[in-house]
Protein backbone atom coordinates (compact mmCIF):
# COMPACT_ATOMS: atom_id res chain seq x y z
CA UNK A 1 0.00 0.00 0.00
CA UNK A 2 1.41 3.11 -0.81
CA UNK A 3 2.32 5.75 1.81
CA UNK A 4 -0.06 8.61 2.08
CA UNK A 5 0.79 12.06 2.21
CA UNK A 6 -0.57 13.37 5.55
CA UNK A 7 -1.98 16.81 4.44
CA UNK A 8 -4.07 14.60 1.92
CA UNK A 9 -5.00 12.47 5.08
CA UNK A 10 -5.84 15.18 6.95
CA UNK A 11 -8.45 16.58 4.31
CA UNK A 12 -9.87 13.42 3.98
CA UNK A 13 -10.69 13.98 7.85
CA UNK A 14 -14.35 15.19 8.38
CA UNK A 15 -13.86 17.22 11.47
CA UNK A 16 -10.94 19.59 12.40
CA UNK A 17 -7.91 18.82 13.14
CA UNK A 18 -5.08 20.91 14.96
CA UNK A 19 -1.15 19.26 15.17
CA UNK A 20 0.58 21.22 17.82
CA UNK A 21 4.76 20.29 18.54
CA UNK A 22 5.98 20.67 21.94
CA UNK A 23 6.87 23.94 21.83
CA UNK A 24 2.51 24.69 21.80
CA UNK A 25 3.38 25.86 18.09
CA UNK A 26 0.86 24.68 14.72
CA UNK A 27 2.49 22.37 12.93
CA UNK A 28 -0.65 21.31 10.40
CA UNK A 29 -4.30 22.04 10.23
CA UNK A 30 -6.60 20.86 7.51
CA UNK A 31 -9.08 22.76 6.38
CA UNK A 32 -12.32 21.97 8.18
CA UNK A 33 -10.33 23.22 11.32
CA UNK A 34 -9.21 26.44 8.90
CA UNK A 35 -13.02 27.33 8.98
CA UNK A 36 -13.68 27.04 12.48
CA UNK A 37 -10.97 28.84 13.85
CA UNK A 38 -11.34 31.54 10.82
CA UNK A 39 -7.98 31.15 9.92
CA UNK A 40 -6.39 30.41 6.62
CA UNK A 41 -3.80 27.38 6.51
CA UNK A 42 -1.00 29.85 6.32
CA UNK A 43 -1.69 31.95 8.65
CA UNK A 44 -2.13 29.51 11.40
CA UNK A 45 0.91 27.25 10.77
CA UNK A 46 3.69 28.02 13.30
CA UNK A 47 1.56 30.26 15.52
CA UNK A 48 1.01 29.43 19.31
CA UNK A 49 -1.90 27.54 20.18
CA UNK A 50 -3.13 30.71 21.97
CA UNK A 51 -3.05 33.35 19.22
CA UNK A 52 -5.51 30.68 17.39
CA UNK A 53 -8.41 31.31 19.40
CA UNK A 54 -9.63 34.20 22.36
CA UNK A 55 -7.71 34.38 25.29
CA UNK A 56 -8.32 31.46 28.21
CA UNK A 57 -10.36 28.98 25.49
CA UNK A 58 -10.83 25.46 26.14
CA UNK A 59 -8.61 24.64 23.23
CA UNK A 60 -5.60 26.40 24.16
CA UNK A 61 -5.89 24.60 27.55
CA UNK A 62 -6.71 21.07 26.57
CA UNK A 63 -3.25 21.23 24.20
CA UNK A 64 -1.26 22.33 27.11
CA UNK A 65 -2.40 19.92 29.36
CA UNK A 66 -1.94 17.36 26.72
CA UNK A 67 1.79 18.63 26.28
CA UNK A 68 2.37 18.94 30.12
CA UNK A 69 0.88 15.66 31.16
CA UNK A 70 1.11 13.35 28.22
CA UNK A 71 -2.58 12.20 28.80
CA UNK A 72 -5.79 12.61 26.18
CA UNK A 73 -8.34 14.98 27.61
CA UNK A 74 -11.53 16.23 26.22
CA UNK A 75 -14.31 19.31 26.38
CA UNK A 76 -17.72 19.49 25.05
CA UNK A 77 -20.47 22.07 23.73
CA UNK A 78 -17.06 24.69 23.65
CA UNK A 79 -17.77 27.92 21.28
CA UNK A 80 -15.86 29.72 18.64
CA UNK A 81 -16.67 32.38 16.47
CA UNK A 82 -15.05 32.52 13.12
CA UNK A 83 -17.27 34.63 11.70
CA UNK A 84 -18.72 38.04 13.12
CA UNK A 85 -22.28 36.92 14.92
CA UNK A 86 -21.76 33.36 13.93
CA UNK A 87 -20.87 31.04 17.28
CA UNK A 88 -20.20 27.21 16.47
CA UNK A 89 -20.50 24.95 19.06
CA UNK A 90 -17.28 22.14 19.10
CA UNK A 91 -16.50 19.34 20.76
CA UNK A 92 -12.72 19.43 21.68
CA UNK A 93 -10.72 16.37 22.29
CA UNK A 94 -6.79 16.56 22.78
CA UNK A 95 -4.26 13.36 22.29
CA UNK A 96 -0.47 13.48 22.97
CA UNK A 97 1.71 12.22 20.02
CA UNK A 98 4.50 10.19 21.29
CA UNK A 99 7.33 9.34 20.56
CA UNK A 100 8.89 5.81 20.89
CA UNK A 101 10.55 6.76 24.26
CA UNK A 102 7.15 7.51 25.29
CA UNK A 103 7.99 11.26 25.30
CA UNK A 104 5.33 13.72 24.22
CA UNK A 105 6.61 15.11 21.57
CA UNK A 106 3.30 17.00 20.54
CA UNK A 107 -0.41 16.99 20.72
CA UNK A 108 -3.79 16.34 17.92
CA UNK A 109 -6.61 18.58 18.58
CA UNK A 110 -9.72 17.32 17.28
CA UNK A 111 -12.79 19.84 16.65
CA UNK A 112 -16.03 17.96 15.73
CA UNK A 113 -18.84 21.24 15.22
CA UNK A 114 -21.87 20.37 16.52
CA UNK A 115 -23.69 23.23 15.26
CA UNK A 116 -25.59 19.99 12.96
CA UNK A 117 -26.77 18.55 16.09
CA UNK A 118 -27.88 21.28 17.85
CA UNK A 119 -30.10 22.57 15.32
CA UNK A 120 -31.67 19.17 15.02
CA UNK A 121 -32.04 19.10 18.70
CA UNK A 122 -33.23 22.98 18.67
CA UNK A 123 -36.27 22.27 15.51
CA UNK A 124 -37.55 18.94 17.41
CA UNK A 125 -37.68 21.33 20.74
CA UNK A 126 -39.47 24.15 18.73
CA UNK A 127 -41.63 22.22 17.23
CA UNK A 128 -42.66 20.38 20.65
CA UNK A 129 -43.01 24.07 21.85
CA UNK A 130 -45.65 25.44 19.21
CA UNK A 131 -47.67 22.12 19.72
CA UNK A 132 -48.40 23.32 23.18
CA UNK A 133 -48.79 26.80 22.06
CA UNK A 134 -51.35 25.78 19.49
CA UNK A 135 -53.38 23.48 22.18
CA UNK A 136 -53.42 26.41 24.37
CA UNK A 137 -54.86 28.88 21.41
CA UNK A 138 -57.25 26.68 20.90
CA UNK A 139 -58.65 26.02 24.13
CA UNK A 140 -58.35 30.08 24.26
CA UNK A 141 -60.58 30.80 21.26
CA UNK A 142 -62.97 28.82 22.62
CA UNK A 143 -63.13 30.10 26.33
CA UNK A 144 -62.69 33.84 25.48
CA UNK A 145 -64.04 34.41 21.84
CA UNK A 146 -67.72 33.37 22.68
CA UNK A 147 -68.65 34.72 25.84
CA UNK A 148 -66.47 38.18 24.56
CA UNK A 149 -68.59 38.51 21.62
CA UNK A 150 -71.55 38.76 24.64
CA UNK A 151 -69.48 41.55 26.45
CA UNK A 152 -69.07 43.29 23.01
CA UNK A 153 -72.28 43.16 21.71
CA UNK A 154 -73.55 44.43 25.33
CA UNK A 155 -71.35 47.19 25.20
CA UNK A 156 -72.42 48.24 21.42
CA UNK A 157 -76.28 48.24 22.81
CA UNK A 158 -74.90 50.42 26.12
CA UNK A 159 -73.35 52.68 24.07
CA UNK A 160 -76.41 53.32 21.45
CA UNK A 161 -78.69 53.70 24.79
CA UNK A 162 -76.69 55.81 27.12
CA UNK A 163 -78.48 58.72 28.20
CA UNK A 164 -75.29 61.21 29.71
CA UNK A 165 -71.81 61.13 28.01
CA UNK A 166 -69.80 58.65 31.23
CA UNK A 167 -72.17 56.08 30.35
CA UNK A 168 -71.35 56.30 26.42
CA UNK A 169 -67.58 56.98 27.26
CA UNK A 170 -67.87 53.28 29.48
CA UNK A 171 -69.57 51.33 27.16
CA UNK A 172 -67.19 52.40 24.44
CA UNK A 173 -64.39 51.51 26.85
CA UNK A 174 -65.70 48.40 27.12
CA UNK A 175 -66.35 47.45 23.11
CA UNK A 176 -62.77 48.56 22.40
CA UNK A 177 -61.05 46.57 24.88
CA UNK A 178 -63.10 43.85 23.81
CA UNK A 179 -62.18 44.32 20.42
CA UNK A 180 -58.26 44.29 21.43
CA UNK A 181 -58.23 40.81 23.27
CA UNK A 182 -60.34 39.42 19.82
CA UNK A 183 -57.20 40.62 18.44
CA UNK A 184 -55.19 39.14 20.43
CA UNK A 185 -56.91 36.02 20.35
CA UNK A 186 -56.72 36.23 16.92
CA UNK A 187 -52.76 36.91 16.23
CA UNK A 188 -52.57 33.90 19.07
CA UNK A 189 -54.40 31.05 16.58
CA UNK A 190 -51.54 31.46 14.57
CA UNK A 191 -50.13 28.53 16.48
CA UNK A 192 -53.63 26.62 16.18
CA UNK A 193 -54.19 26.83 12.36
CA UNK A 194 -51.14 25.42 11.34
CA UNK A 195 -51.05 27.49 7.72
CA UNK A 196 -49.07 26.16 5.12
CA UNK A 197 -46.52 28.20 3.89
CA UNK A 198 -46.95 29.30 -0.06
CA UNK A 199 -43.13 28.81 -1.64
CA UNK A 200 -42.17 30.71 -4.27
CA UNK A 201 -38.92 32.69 -5.60
CA UNK A 202 -38.10 35.19 -3.04
CA UNK A 203 -34.98 37.73 -2.77
CA UNK A 204 -34.19 38.53 0.70
CA UNK A 205 -32.83 41.47 -0.19
CA UNK A 206 -36.15 42.62 -1.89
CA UNK A 207 -37.95 41.64 1.76
CA UNK A 208 -35.50 43.39 3.94
CA UNK A 209 -35.55 46.53 1.57
CA UNK A 210 -39.66 46.26 2.10
CA UNK A 211 -39.84 46.24 5.63
CA UNK A 212 -37.41 48.98 5.61
CA UNK A 213 -39.41 51.40 3.30
CA UNK A 214 -42.49 50.69 5.79
CA UNK A 215 -40.72 51.47 8.94
CA UNK A 216 -39.31 55.06 7.71
CA UNK A 217 -42.82 55.63 8.30
CA UNK A 218 -42.79 54.85 11.59
CA UNK A 219 -41.96 57.87 13.99
CA UNK A 220 -39.98 55.36 16.05
CA UNK A 221 -37.41 55.46 13.51
CA UNK A 222 -37.00 58.84 12.77
CA UNK A 223 -34.13 59.76 15.10
CA UNK A 224 -32.24 56.00 13.75
CA UNK A 225 -29.76 55.54 11.04
CA UNK A 226 -30.42 52.56 9.13
CA UNK A 227 -26.91 50.76 8.01
CA UNK A 228 -27.37 47.87 5.50
CA UNK A 229 -24.27 45.24 4.84
CA UNK A 230 -25.62 42.93 1.93
CA UNK A 231 -24.05 40.20 0.45
CA UNK A 232 -24.54 40.56 -3.09
CA UNK A 233 -23.90 37.03 -3.75
CA UNK A 234 -27.38 35.51 -2.19
CA UNK A 235 -29.39 33.97 -4.81
CA UNK A 236 -33.13 33.67 -5.09
CA UNK A 237 -34.89 31.04 -3.03
CA UNK A 238 -37.67 29.15 -2.36
CA UNK A 239 -39.51 30.56 1.05
CA UNK A 240 -43.22 32.29 1.74
CA UNK A 241 -42.30 36.06 1.41
CA UNK A 242 -45.04 37.57 3.30
CA UNK A 243 -44.54 35.40 6.40
CA UNK A 244 -41.07 36.65 6.15
CA UNK A 245 -41.54 40.64 5.77
CA UNK A 246 -44.11 39.41 9.00
CA UNK A 247 -40.98 38.07 10.61
CA UNK A 248 -38.43 40.86 9.90
CA UNK A 249 -41.15 43.64 10.46
CA UNK A 250 -42.17 42.01 13.95
CA UNK A 251 -38.08 41.99 14.42
CA UNK A 252 -37.34 45.47 13.44
CA UNK A 253 -40.12 47.11 14.94
CA UNK A 254 -38.88 45.18 18.13
CA UNK A 255 -34.93 46.97 17.25
CA UNK A 256 -37.06 50.49 17.05
CA UNK A 257 -39.20 50.26 20.01
CA UNK A 258 -35.92 49.48 22.05
CA UNK A 259 -34.31 52.42 20.63
CA UNK A 260 -37.00 54.58 21.54
CA UNK A 261 -36.01 58.39 22.36
CA UNK A 262 -32.58 57.81 21.62
CA UNK A 263 -30.13 58.58 18.64
CA UNK A 264 -29.96 54.77 17.74
CA UNK A 265 -28.46 52.47 15.05
CA UNK A 266 -29.62 49.69 13.05
CA UNK A 267 -28.02 47.37 11.53
CA UNK A 268 -29.34 44.90 8.86
CA UNK A 269 -26.75 41.97 7.51
CA UNK A 270 -27.08 39.66 4.98
CA UNK A 271 -24.40 36.63 4.75
CA UNK A 272 -24.04 33.16 3.00
CA UNK A 273 -23.16 30.52 5.43
CA UNK A 274 -22.31 27.50 3.05
CA UNK A 275 -20.45 25.68 6.01
CA UNK A 276 -23.36 26.23 8.25
CA UNK A 277 -26.63 23.47 7.09
CA UNK A 278 -29.99 22.46 7.67
CA UNK A 279 -31.74 19.34 7.28
CA UNK A 280 -34.75 19.70 5.56
CA UNK A 281 -38.05 17.04 6.35
CA UNK A 282 -36.20 14.36 3.89
CA UNK A 283 -33.45 14.56 5.70
CA UNK A 284 -31.58 16.79 2.62
CA UNK A 285 -28.72 19.32 4.27
CA UNK A 286 -28.74 22.58 2.25
CA UNK A 287 -26.30 25.72 2.71
CA UNK A 288 -28.33 28.76 4.57
CA UNK A 289 -28.19 32.29 4.41
CA UNK A 290 -28.30 34.56 7.49
CA UNK A 291 -29.71 37.69 8.48
CA UNK A 292 -28.53 39.82 11.02
CA UNK A 293 -30.56 42.31 13.23
CA UNK A 294 -28.61 45.10 15.17
CA UNK A 295 -29.83 47.69 17.66
CA UNK A 296 -28.21 49.82 20.17
CA UNK A 297 -30.98 49.95 22.41
CA UNK A 298 -31.29 49.00 25.88
CA UNK A 299 -30.80 45.50 25.82
CA UNK A 300 -32.21 42.71 27.59
CA UNK A 301 -31.80 41.11 30.92
CA UNK A 302 -31.18 37.21 31.45
CA UNK A 303 -34.35 36.64 32.47
CA UNK A 304 -36.19 38.77 29.54
CA UNK A 305 -34.14 36.65 26.96
CA UNK A 306 -35.11 33.41 28.23
CA UNK A 307 -38.68 34.39 27.90
CA UNK A 308 -38.33 36.82 24.51
CA UNK A 309 -39.87 34.31 22.30
CA UNK A 310 -42.93 32.88 24.94
CA UNK A 311 -46.27 34.48 23.63
CA UNK A 312 -47.71 37.10 25.81
CA UNK A 313 -44.18 38.27 27.55
CA UNK A 314 -43.04 41.13 27.18
CA UNK A 315 -41.23 44.21 28.89
CA UNK A 316 -42.22 47.14 27.58
CA UNK A 317 -45.71 48.88 28.74
CA UNK A 318 -48.49 48.30 26.18
CA UNK A 319 -46.61 45.52 24.41
CA UNK A 320 -48.48 42.35 23.11
CA UNK A 321 -45.72 39.94 23.95
CA UNK A 322 -46.52 38.07 20.24
CA UNK A 323 -44.09 39.69 18.12
CA UNK A 324 -41.29 37.80 18.71
CA UNK A 325 -43.15 34.63 19.15
CA UNK A 326 -44.63 34.85 15.64
CA UNK A 327 -41.63 35.32 14.31
CA UNK A 328 -40.04 32.60 15.99
CA UNK A 329 -42.80 30.22 14.86
CA UNK A 330 -42.93 31.32 10.82
CA UNK A 331 -38.73 30.95 11.26
CA UNK A 332 -39.32 27.52 12.02
CA UNK A 333 -42.34 26.68 9.41
CA UNK A 334 -39.36 27.37 7.11
CA UNK A 335 -37.16 25.10 8.44
CA UNK A 336 -34.83 28.22 9.83
CA UNK A 337 -33.63 29.26 13.60
CA UNK A 338 -34.12 32.06 14.70
CA UNK A 339 -31.31 33.58 17.77
CA UNK A 340 -30.93 36.18 20.33
CA UNK A 341 -28.05 37.69 22.01
CA UNK A 342 -28.44 40.64 24.12
CA UNK A 343 -27.33 42.42 27.42
CA UNK A 344 -28.40 45.41 28.95
CA UNK A 345 -27.14 49.00 27.89
CA UNK A 346 -25.48 47.02 25.27
CA UNK A 347 -28.45 46.21 22.98
CA UNK A 348 -29.57 42.86 20.91
CA UNK A 349 -28.37 40.92 17.97
CA UNK A 350 -30.96 39.04 16.06
CA UNK A 351 -30.03 35.93 13.72
CA UNK A 352 -31.97 34.14 11.51
CA UNK A 353 -30.98 31.21 9.59
CA UNK A 354 -33.39 30.01 6.42
CA UNK A 355 -32.41 27.21 3.96
CA UNK A 356 -31.49 27.79 0.64
CA UNK A 357 -34.23 26.03 -1.33
CA UNK A 358 -33.84 26.31 -4.55
CA UNK A 359 -36.91 27.95 -6.15
CA UNK A 360 -38.97 25.08 -8.31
Amino acid sequence: MPRRDLADVLEAILAGVVVVGPAGRVEEVNSVACRLLGRSREAAVGCAIEELVPPGHEIARLARGVLARGAAISAADCELEPQRGERVPVDVSASPLQAESGATQGAVVVLRDRSAHRRLEQLEGERERFEAFGRIAAGLAHEIKNPLGGIRGAGEILAQRAADAKTKETATLIVREATRIAALVDDFMVFARRDQLRLAPANIHRILDGVLALLSHDPLGEAIAIEREYDPSLPEFAADADRLIQVFLNLMRNALQAMEGANGKLTVITRMTLDHRIALEDGRPLPTLAVFIRDTGRGMTPDELRQATTPFFTARPGGTGLGLAVADYWVAQHRGTLHLESEPGAGTNVRVTLPLRKPS
